[in-house]
């Protein structure tokens, strides 16, 4: 495997070392090849609101598993879970299930030109869309990490039809408009951005994006692959008050297993195939097993309501690291929304790509150090989200809190 690793991020490139792997997980914990458990708070990027190997779930992937595991044709559970995503996402009238972000994200800004038949598409810099080539311009996330933003083998023609924009600047996206009268089809963007670390808009960016893709005639999508179902119910939108045109999903609605979606105005879905003429497909998609995991885990979060936990979860967590950075004298950033949330060791306030990089990336890594040794997991990079779920209540998150304090104090 090059690298040692099936993703880049996992190689511990940016904090040093080598990375460890994974035997199994339940709950908070995961436990490595070798017999070490560690307090997890990377929840595997984001799909494990409730904890690894929650028995409801793991009883769901049973129970459809004794049916097959793939059929080629549709089935009743991909039905569930589209009622069950046009339910909670108002701004979604139809859905086209995928298997992964990237999928989703490439397959929406393909179904943006083919509707408006137009070939721009406006991103954020340090905003993560996945690896299609449109998208992997000034991204964040493991290409970040790594300090190659534009991956080699994207075709520069490719990266003409893309416009990056810096994240909270509406002046920029007013310009860009401007320059570009009836060739923009669409404007994608992380809400709350989560693959440069976390950063929330300023108050009123949000809407002045919406403003400014509806006067163009611009669609807008939210990849809202880690956002949704774990900020809220509905997402970053819900919270907002904000209604995307398109939306991107992933993550928690596999229920640990690979997914993707997206979905929005149903004049829009009805021009992909076979209706329309834009073409997206997939053997996998819908797959029996995902479904039955997603199914589980979003009936779960529908029961229980447990997005105030979580928040007051991760408040617990940042403000022991915001108390001990300044006991001891150190600049440290740390916004938060809902179970997401990053810590960055910068006098800046972080609101952007450039002031996320303003972070003391040599500083994380030795403070990531330390947490590992004394049993707890962090995301492998300081331009990462941190991720709680359900099961890091009571002693886990106090452990934690203790470790990563001590792990600030030692700097």
């Amino acid at each position: 495997m090059p690298g040692g690793v099936n993703s880049p991020v996992r190689a511990f490139r940016s904090v040093g070392g080598a990375p460890f792997f994974t035997r199994s997980a339940r709950g908070a914990t995961l436990t490595t090849a070798d017999g070490r458990e560690l307090i997890d708070f990377v929840c595997t990027w984001g799909p494990a609101i409730h904890g690894h190997n929650h028995p409801r779930i793991r009883a769901a992937i049973a129970a459809a598993l004794e049916n097959g595991t793939s059929f080629g044709t549709p089935n009743p559970y991909e039905v569930e879970m589209a009622e069950l995503i046009v339910r909670f996402f108002p701004s979604i009238q139809k859905v086209r299930l995928c298997n992964s972000g990237t999928e989703a994200t490439m397959a929406a800004i393909r179904l943006a030109r083919g509707f408006t038949g137009r070939d721009k598409i406006i991103k954020f810099a340090g905003c993560y869309h996945g690896h299609s080539d449109s998208l992997l311009i000034k991204a964040g996330s493991g290409a970040l990490t790594h300090g190659h933003p534009d991956s080699a083998g994207v075709p520069a023609v490719f990266a003409q039809e893309t416009i990056v924009l810096p994240f909270n600047d509406p002046g920029a996206l007013d310009a860009a408009f401007a320059a570009n009268p009836g060739r923009i089809a669409g404007v994608i963007l992380e809400p709350y951005i989560g693959n440069v670390g976390f950063i929330k808009p300023d108050a009123g960016y949000l809407p002045h994006v919406r403003e400014a893709t509806a006067r163009a005639g611009a669609l807008l999508i939210f990849d809202e692959v880690m956002t949704g179902f774990r900020l809220a119910r509905g997402g970053v939108q819900e919270l907002e008050r904000i209604v995307p045109d398109l939306t991107c999903l992933g993550k928690v609605i596999g229920g640990g297993l690979p997914v993707g979606a997206f979905g929005g105005r149903a004049e829009i879905m009805d021009r992909l195939a076979p209706l329309g003429p834009v073409y997206q497909a997939g053997t996998l998609s819908g797959n029996p097993l995902a479904m039955a995991a997603g199914i589980t885990a979003l009936r779960m979060l529908d029961e229980a309501e447990p997005y105030a936990q979580l928040d007051a979860l991760a408040r617990q967590v940042c403000g022991a690291a915001l108390a001990a950075a300044r006991a001891k004298g150190l600049p440290l950033q740390a916004p938060q929304a809902g179970s997401m949330f990053s810590l960055f060791f910068t006098p800046t306030p972080v609101r952007d790509y450039a002031s996320a990089l303003t972070s003391d990336a040599k500083l994380f890594g030795r403070f990531f150090h330390f947490c590992l040794a004394a049993g707890v997991y962090l995301p492998p990079s300081a331009y990462e989200a941190w991720f709680l779920s359900t099961a890091h209540e009571g002693a886990a998150i106090d452990r934690a809190c203790e470790v990563i304090t001590q792990g600030i104090k030692s700097l």
